[in-house]
């Protein structure tokens, strides 16, 4: 099965695009024929990215400004849209760490907006446009194998992201209905630019040897999960969350 094929044609939105695995999961959609938009705080960057994606292929690729935390932001995004996405990607993320103890709950607080509520806010707004065209849609929540299984910290993320998996669920159960499928994909440690110095370290060193394949995942070891959950490949899944981590969800305690 060709799983990029099915995104040939779809409309993708992108949240969280700017950097990162956003960044890359945009460049992935534009490569398969979608057309992709970008959305992220960072206008500036999203306009450059905008040119690439039209280089590796969507067929029309567009920025939009959105703070995913803010509701007035988020209902702007939709509504400067000319067509309605396909697929909505919930990537748009933040970690800031510190003992649990310790934590400003300004810092909660900022995670859990964007982690958390920022995915509510799209997905809500995604759906409720789906439902009253009457048609369906995908949306593609980006989670953490910390949603499934906790690491020291790290506390208010972990939260975010197991709180992201019961989203996933519980708004899988109510829109499947409205042919609206829900899932998540869990990645495990990623070599990014943002944590490469850490895993140089010798803390770094010493988490990758708890990963199963001894090694960091690296962006594109997320692709076929990511095509699978958001193409049609995936038609009967709903509520589901994907790891994909090396194995580091099934190492021992």
């Amino acid at each position: 099965m060709d799983l990029a094929a099915g995104l040939r044609g779809r409309h993708v939105l992108v949240t969280g695009a700017s950097s990162g695995l956003g960044d890359h999961f945009a460049r992935l959609c534009a490569r398969c024929g979608a057309a992709v938009t970008v959305a992220a705080r960072r206008k500036d960057r999203l306009d450059a990215l905008v040119e690439a994606l039209g280089a590796a292929g969507s067929p029309r690729a567009r920025a939009v400004s959105l703070d995913v935390a803010d509701a007035a932001s988020v209902e702007a995004a939709f509504a400067a849209l000319d067509d309605l996405p396909d697929v909505v990607v919930n990537n748009a993320g933040i970690a800031e760490g510190g003992a649990a103890i310790d934590t400003d709950p300004d810092v909660f607080d900022r995670v859990i907006a964007t982690n958390l509520r920022g995915v509510w806010l799209m997905s809500t707004a995604a759906a409720r446009r789906w439902r009253d065209a009457g048609r369906g849609g995908v949306i593609l929540n980006i989670a953490s194998i910390l949603g499934i299984r906790v690491a020291g910290g790290v506390g208010p993320y972990t939260v975010s992201k197991a709180a992201v998996v019961q989203m996933t669920e519980a708004l899988a159960l109510e829109w499947a209905r409205y042919g609206i499928r829900v899932n998540a994909l869990a990645p495990g440690y990623i070599d990014t630019d943002i944590n490469r110095e850490f895993f140089a370290s010798p803390a770094g060193a010493a988490l990758v040897k708890r990963i199963p394949m001894r090694r960091l995942g690296k962006p594109e070891d997320l692709d076929g999960a990511f095509l699978l959950l958001a193409g049609e490949a995936s038609a009967w899944m709903t509520g589901a969350t994907v790891p994909v981590d090396g194995g580091h969800l099934v190492s021992s305690l």
